[in-house]
């Protein structure tokens, strides 16, 4: 399994690519904007992208969505309770903050928790960890997990917006710091960690 990480949009959105080597078989996780540059290095490595996968329905993880689904033909997947604010994303995104983008596809398929998603030979596990926003989810697979906003290397995401509730994203990190410790983290936003370094260091983590 190999894992390309692209830095995008003005609030630095960490997206992921995800693939088997062999088979060229790939998902992608939170494209929120630069399309080219995601798309080219599809193109490039002659991948098949089969799955655009959201961590969460906010605009900055979302932005790119309509245009990796019309380069690809790859399946769009979002938790359920992200629905509303996935539709709703482009209103919010220049309501507050003044950056345009276009209405997203309906997702071909809500998620739903502790749901399977197979690549090949690759099992990635939904793990719902609402709290950052209702339907926000995390994904497991082979010891490396994908928090989008959930987790940061040493901090959370921001429950002060609609739809954001800590009490329910401190049960999230309840349930995820129970993978092993050697997990390795990699987070919608900044640098990567692990669940032993966050569950030492973390202030959120200190149940």
């Amino acid at each position: 399994m190999k894992i390309k990480k692209f830095e995008v949009s003005p609030l630095f959105v960490n997206c992921y690519l995800v693939y088997d080597e062999e088979t060229k078989e790939a998902i992608v996780i939170d494209p929120g904007d630069e399309p080219d540059l995601i798309l080219d290095f599809v193109k490039e490595e002659g991948l098949n992208l089969k799955y655009i996968l959201c961590t969460h329905g906010h605009f900055d993880h979302i932005g790119a969505v309509k245009e990796m689904k019309e380069g690809t033909g790859a399946e769009i997947l979002l938790h359920e309770d992200d629905l509303e604010i996935y539709r709703h994303s482009p209103q919010v995104a220049i309501q507050y903050f003044g950056i345009e983008i276009d209405p997203q596809p309906e997702p071909d398929r809500l998620l739903k928790d502790n749901e399977i998603i197979q690549i090949n030979n690759i099992q990635l596990k939904i793990i719902h960890t609402p709290g950052h926003s209702p339907g926000s989810i995390s994904i497991y697979t082979n010891g490396y997990l994908f928090t989008g906003d959930t987790l940061f290397k040493g901090s959370i995401g921001r429950t002060d917006i609609p739809g954001g509730n800590l009490n329910e994203l401190i049960n999230s990190l309840k349930k995820i710091s129970t993978l092993p410790l050697e997990t390795n983290v990699f987070p919608g936003h900044g640098p990567k960690t692990d669940i032993g370094t966050e569950i030492k260091t973390n202030p959120y983590l200190s149940f």
